[in-house]
């Protein structure tokens, strides 16, 4: 099992942030770029949660997503042709007194498969650069889309083989 963790400041606002984590309409791969459309089902939504099915390069999970508290946003893996047991996303917004927000991730991966065992080990340690950057640019993502920019174009390479929102 391979747990990371990340910390970003963004000039988003927390509801900036959960709008834009929450967007599962088309172009949602301009936000996140481990979230290919084709891949990308929507199985139901409600006002603080919804079932969704997203990956990109061959690797796809069905995730629960909660935002019934606006600060503390978990996506659940219920499903995954690689992740099982604990895997999943928790991001954590706090609100910070010169008015930008932080952004704290933890992703769990645990292998379900030999190839899910094969890419958290690849993931929690050479591939943990890759996340960062897929990270980084969803979070820049997300503020240049609020700032009346359009999505920022992701880095080169930040492709992420596990969801990271």
């Amino acid at each position: 099992m391979s747990t990371v963790h990340f910390t970003k400041t963004t000039t988003s606002s927390p509801e900036q942030f959960v709008a834009g984590l929450t967007d599962f309409g088309p172009g949602r791969a301009k936000l996140f770029s481990n979230s290919a459309d084709d891949y990308l089902k929507v199985h139901d939504r409600g006002a603080t949660e919804a079932d969704v099915t997203e990956g990109s390069g061959g690797v796809w999970e069905r995730l629960r997503y909660d935002w019934s508290d606006p600060t503390r946003i978990v996506l659940t893996t219920t499903d995954s042709n690689a992740w099982g047991g604990h895997s999943g996303h928790t991001y954590t917004l706090t609100r910070q007194p010169d008015g930008t927000t932080k952004v704290d991730l933890v992703t769990v991966r645990e292998g379900k498969n030999v190839k899910g065992r094969f890419l958290g080990v690849v993931l929690g340690t050479v591939g943990k650069g890759v996340l960062r950057k897929a990270f980084d640019n969803s979070v820049t993502a997300i503020e240049a889309r609020n700032n009346g920019k359009g999505a920022a174009q992701p880095v080169a390479g930040a492709r992420a083989q596990a969801s990271h929102r």
